[in-house]
């Protein structure tokens, strides 16, 4: 990562609510793993999933946060590199 990423993800972490306040708490967690045990595999590679994650970003949109149709499973090398960096780009 560059210096100039690092920098902009640390402004950004500095204003950015906590997971539990942007709705990741133990609801989100039994939902999550219900979610992983019906949908178990990476919608884009095929792998074990073990992500939720949500197709267009809730940005703090409770009602877009729960809603399922907006949920995908991903595995964690597709969340972590792919879908961020499409993320990044569309920003």
């Amino acid at each position: 990562m560059l210096a100039a990423d690092r920098e902009r993800k640390a402004r950004h972490d500095q204003n950015r609510p906590s997971a539990r306040e942007r709705g990741y708490d133990s609801k989100w967690q039994r939902e999550r793993a219900a979610y992983l045990a019906a949908h178990p595999t990476c919608e884009r590679c095929g792998a074990p999933a073990t992500v939720v994650d949500h197709i267009t970003p809730h940005r703090g949109d409770m009602k877009l946060f729960w809603r399922r149709s907006n949920w995908q499973p991903l595995c964690t090398p597709c969340h972590s590199r792919a879908k961020q960096a499409q993320e990044k780009r569309e920003n």
